[in-house]
């Protein structure tokens, strides 16, 4: 008996012995010489093998170390290399402090600003959402990106139909087709085609979110009054690269998501595909669904050469089919039958190309030539109306970039075509659109501490005219941690049929747009924001952003009924103007972060008499997040609170909260989580009807709350060629 308890204190002492040997590692990179944390870098133990890479706070930490001294190697593309010794032996931290390279052209970290620097150093204001935070909302949402914008403040996602569940991105208040969607620098899913894309857009195969806020037209032309969403896909590396996610809701809903990528020599591949299957839900059980039937397949592959160090090429091919049934439960299980007669169907197909190439020569110069191609139709059917089409969309660019000491330079032109057509409709509302642009923008070192950003777009539209687009940035390094930027421009947009309104009465009963009364809608707009973070202890860092705005939109597009069942398109007598402030604050204390954010819109429609707000539009919206995150797992505890809002008719909706809990585990072979959305269940139903009567032919209100309520989702990723835990 004695010899067994002395080998198990034996084995306690040994176990003891070895987790006392255990080390960990933080470190905080920081660029020179605004002392800036550095997110994306990558950090690695030389002797170990070991890498991984800095979080958005420019933090990266290693735990369950050896003791020992190691080679810790930072790098980061645009600045220099460090490497340091390090021994340590216990809880270690340090701060590796790296200097910008001399303009290398490579140093390309955000792709929307069409500069060659990096997020810190660019007068526009750009909000990044990164790979890690990416993959906590594709566990939160695996089917489409709304749960990645709608939690960005200032940002609402506007449910426009109860059977369909499509969804409009609302930027600062303003409508969804005055933001531009961009993926790699393509413009995505304009006019006709905008009809379902937030619901068709996955994210697992996508590297990082940019998001620019006000008019940026300059950038990537017409469109972009609001703002732009710019998603950059992953691109293959050396080490090969395999998730399978598979995803399961307690409402029914199965998701499959693929991704793969690899680079061999010259050559590489990215290859992402999903299946996702929803069955009807209504979990008020009022006899009309709240989620619909919903069927969608994605496929798209990548291609890529290397003939050389300095040059790429890479093609991509993308297809999406989609299949939605909602309205009368009864109906889309068992037909028509006596009153269960309301339906409202659409079947799409998407089919788009994209084709890239790009060179450079010396250390500061740069050719890109690109072209897509991009095909939608779409069938939308209801008992008494419906909205067959097709449309061709084609964009072509191409740019040339170059930088000196004190400044960089990109210009280029670039051609955006679009045809839609309409079939079994007497109306004749085809659109045919030409837009011819050319465009100059510079970034200038003025001083150390102020950078100047301007720009000059001249687009032509032979149906709509000329428009000249100017626009300024201005960034002051105001002392270590404070910055200041400003920055105003113009903007436009084109008219087309596809607006929310239309939207959400199905398009019936809407006459073709007159070219010959209507002229397109312009912008003009500024911001102000404030940046400033500090480390209040050796492990406590607070960040703060204070963001002002302001976006007026004249001759803006509306849709007048002219009868009991006509409408028209007619451009506003006065301008629908947008302003606000977006207040962000970050603690981050080791393992932990805190996020709290608020945003105030006030968004009104001077053109109606009296000034009134816009229509289901929140003034008031505030958000709180907890994370924790460790080579292990991540957690994380959300609310949100959306104020009051003015329904279509002038009434008050009420406020509401919601919580959401997620919670992941990595393994050596991937990752299981379990999230709890909407916790509370809060539903549009709790506070008032979703569906009036009749049955038969029912009416539904607007909508300004959740219709799904709470859902259980769980689900694992499985890497076969990667660690989850490094």
């Amino acid at each position: 008996m004695k010899n067994i308890f002395a080998g198990i204190l034996l084995a306690l002492m040994t176990c003891a012995s070895t987790f006392a040997q255990q080390a960990s590692l933080t470190i905080n990179v920081t660029t020179q010489p605004d002392n800036q944390p550095l997110p994306g870098a990558n950090v690695m133990l030389v002797e170990l093998d070991k890498g991984t890479i800095t979080d958005f706070d420019g933090v990266a930490r290693y735990n369950d170390l050896p003791y020992g001294e190691y080679t810790v190697n930072v790098t980061y593309v645009g600045f220099q290399a460090k490497e340091m010794k390090v021994g340590f032996f216990g809880e270690s931290q340090i701060t590796a402090t790296l200097k910008p390279a001399e303009n290398e052209l490579d140093a390309v970290v955000l792709q929307s600003t069409r500069s060659t620097r990096t997020i810190r150093n660019t007068p526009t204001r750009v909000e990044f959402i990164g790979q890690e935070e990416l993959k906590e909302k594709t566990a939160m949402n695996s089917t489409n990106i709304a749960m990645v914008l709608r939690e960005s403040t200032g940002i609402q996602m506007q449910q426009t139909s109860l059977s369909s569940g499509n969804m409009n991105i609302r930027i600062q208040g303003l409508d969804g087709r005055y933001t531009q969607l961009l993926k790699d620098g393509f413009p995505l899913y304009g006019g006709f085609s905008g009809g379902l894309s937030i619901m068709q857009i996955p994210p697992l195969d996508l590297a990082q979110f940019e998001i620019i806020k006000g008019s940026s037209s300059t950038l990537y032309g017409g469109g972009a009054i609001a703002g732009l969403v710019n998603m950059v896909s992953k691109r293959p590396q050396e080490e090969p690269e395999l998730d399978i996610m598979l995803a399961q809701t307690h409402a029914l809903g199965s998701t499959v998501n693929t991704f793969y990528s690899e680079k061999y020599g010259k050559t590489g591949l990215t290859l992402y595909a999903s299946g996702n299957y929803q069955k009807q839900y209504d979990p008020e059980d009022d006899g009309f669904s709240n989620l619909p039937k919903t069927y969608t397949a994605s496929f798209n592959p990548k291609f890529f050469y290397y003939p050389s160090e300095k040059t790429t090429v890479w093609v991509g091919l993308n297809g999406t089919y989609d299949n939605r049934l909602g309205g009368d439960m009864n109906y889309i299980e068992n037909g028509f039958s006596g009153e269960h007669q309301y339906f409202e169907e659409n079947i799409s197909k998407r089919v788009s190309s994209q084709a890239v190439y790009e060179t450079s020569w010396g250390k500061n110069k740069k050719l890109q030539v690109k072209n897509s191609i991009g095909f939608f139709d779409r069938r939308l059917s209801t008992p008494s109306d419906g909205l067959i089409g097709q449309q061709w969309n084609t964009f072509s660019e191409v740019n040339y970039s170059f930088a000196s000491a004190k400044a960089d330079w990109i210009m280029g032109a670039n051609l955006y075509t679009s045809a839609f057509d309409e079939q079994q409709n007497v109306l004749d509302r085809d659109q045919e659109n030409v837009t011819l642009g050319a465009f100059s923008n510079a970034n200038f070192d003025l001083a150390q501490k102020l950078v100047l950003e301007t720009g000059l777009r001249t687009d032509y539209s032979p149906q709509w005219g000329f428009f000249p687009l100017p626009r300024l940035s201005l960034l002051y390094k105001i002392a270590p941690g404070l910055s200041s930027r400003i920055g105003g421009g113009l903007g436009y947009k084109i008219p087309d049929m596809f607006t929310e309104e239309a939207e959400n009465i199905n398009y019936a009963g809407i006459l073709p747009l007159d070219e010959n009364s209507l002229k397109a809608e312009r912008s003009y707009g500024g911001n102000l924001d404030l940046n400033y973070s500090t480390w209040l202890s050796g492990d406590l860092k607070l960040s703060v952003n204070q963001l002002f705005y302001l976006t007026a939109i004249r001759k803006g597009l509306l849709l007048n009924a002219i009868g009991e069942e006509t409408f028209e398109f007619v451009n506003a007598d006065g301008d629908i103007l947008s302003k606000g402030s977006e207040t962000n604050v970050k603690f981050s204390y080791k393992d932990f972060r805190w996020f709290l954010n608020y945003a105030f819109i006030d968004t009104r429609l001077q053109y109606l008499p009296g000034n009134p707000l816009k229509p289901l539009t929140a003034r008031h919206n505030a958000g709180s997040v907890i994370m924790y995150e460790s080579p292990r797992w991540r957690l994380g505890f959300e609310t949100y609170y959306t104020g009051k809002q003015k329904l279509s008719n002038g009434n008050d909706t009420h406020d509401y909260f919601l919580l959401g809990l997620l919670a992941m585990h990595n393994f050596k072979w991937g990752s299981a989580y379990v999230n709890f959305e909407n916790m509370t269940d809060r539903r549009q139903s709790r506070f008032s009807p979703l569906v009036l009567p009749p049955h038969d032919n029912p009416e539904f209100p607007d909508i300004y709350a959740p219709t799904d309520g709470f859902i259980l989702s769980a689900g694992i990723i499985i890497k076969p060629f990667g660690n989850a835990l490094d």
